[in-house]
């Protein structure tokens, strides 16, 4: 049970939730300052370059809001699924997968379309979009419908069963349609409040309720990055938040349990919340430090005729271009077998798109132009 008298939905004057405005004041101008300088690099950018970037960030958005959750989608299938949507034609094309199709339609939706009314039955469709089979692993759930709490109240839990921990209890399903009424009135009544501290209200306050069986964490966080592209005014957003949450996925959990068992005042997790955005923001300056690479790169060897195949393997290896690539992770990328990948590495090497280092099993290749990482050598 809950050490705590009351969860913080339970607290009196939910969901008025509070913060301090002056104590994150500094926070929130530094973050809006670095979003705007990143703005401004992408703007100089041409057309497939400042595509490039949202793919990027997209790509990553989605499989990291996924991962959050303990769920691992396939790269290429969701690289392909964006750029199929994006128009991005040098993406490696994947056979179509329905449930990461359902995962980027709800992404791109919050983010294209985040001016379009945030409404119940938006929700559930991204909700139904998360689970296009009816099924969580092997349980069935309830799909663009409200949770109905038939088997007691949705808890989220951890330990063995008869002596597991209850991190966080939510609200009973027949508070839900008020519950959720609240919530979709505030995101579309006219506000003074800045746009990135009401991305931080909307997650917190949407994870509490907690309204679906499953997908909430999910949910909640494309209904932050839609008030996040509220803000950017973009049709696309070039940082990933849910990447970053990924990377600091303890302290994410551990902030928001504290939060619901906490009172109304929920300064501590915006906080939390704008510096987890500052370091994503940080994050997507160097991601965009890549994609120059992958331009100049691409405008250097122009002239080269390139296979489909050895295209698609390229643009792997200049996702991690600070590592080499050998014989054995050529033939992994390119699905063919050893003696094939020698010959397509040799033949790079000749036209100048590669260089050797080493030789025999041993030997490493680098992509030519491209800067090498301190202290490596393709000599």
């Amino acid at each position: 049970m809950n050490s705590n008298p009351l969860w913080i939905w339970e607290q009196p004057g939910w969901p008025e939730l509070r913060y301090d405005h002056a104590a994150l004041a500094g926070r929130l101008s530094a973050v809006a300052l670095a979003v705007g300088r990143l703005q401004g690099r992408v703007s100089t950018l041409a057309d497939p370059d400042r595509d490039r970037a949202a793919l990027a960030a997209l790509t990553a958005d989605v499989l990291q809001s996924s991962a959050i959750e303990g769920e691992t989608l396939d790269l290429d299938a969701v690289r392909s699924s964006l750029a199929r949507r994006l128009g991005v034609e040098e993406a490696q094309r994947a056979r179509a997968d329905r449930h990461v199709d359902g995962v980027v339609e709800m992404n791109l939706d919050a983010t294209r379309n985040a001016d379009a009314p945030l409404t119940a039955k938006r929700l559930k469709s991204w909700q139904a979009a998360l689970f296009p089979t009816g099924r969580s692993g092997l349980s069935e759930i309830l799909v663009g419908q409200w949770r109905r709490d038939t088997d007691g109240p949705m808890q989220v839990v951890s330990g063995p069963i008869g002596s597991y921990r209850v991190h966080y209890e939510a609200p009973p399903a027949e508070r839900l349609d008020s519950e959720m009424k609240r919530f979709v009135d505030w995101c579309e009544a006219p506000s003074g409040e800045p746009q990135l501290l009401r991305a931080g209200l909307a997650h917190l306050w949407l994870v509490t309720i907690h309204p679906f069986d499953d997908g909430n964490g999910r949910v909640a966080r494309a209904v932050g990055d839609l008030m996040l592209s509220r803000n950017d005014k973009e049709p696309y957003r070039y940082y990933s938040v849910s990447a970053q949450i990924q990377r600091e996925r303890d302290a994410y959990y551990e902030i928001l349990e504290r939060t619901q068992r906490g009172g109304l005042d929920v300064t501590p997790w915006l906080e939390w919340l704008l510096d987890c955005l500052s370091r994503a923001v940080a994050r997507a300056d160097q991601e965009l430090d890549r994609v120059l690479v992958k331009a100049l790169f691409w405008q250097r060897v122009a002239h080269v005729a390139l296979s489909e195949r050895q295209i698609r393997a390229l643009n792997r290896v200049l996702d991690e271009f600070d590592q080499p690539v050998s014989n054995r992770k050529w033939a992994a990328l390119t699905k063919t077998s050893s003696d094939t990948a020698l010959r397509d590495l040799r033949a790079l090497v000749d036209a100048g798109v590669l260089e050797r280092a080493g030789g025999g099993r041993s030997a490493a290749y680098w992509l030519v132009g491209v800067p090498l990482p301190e202290g490596a050598s393709s000599t």
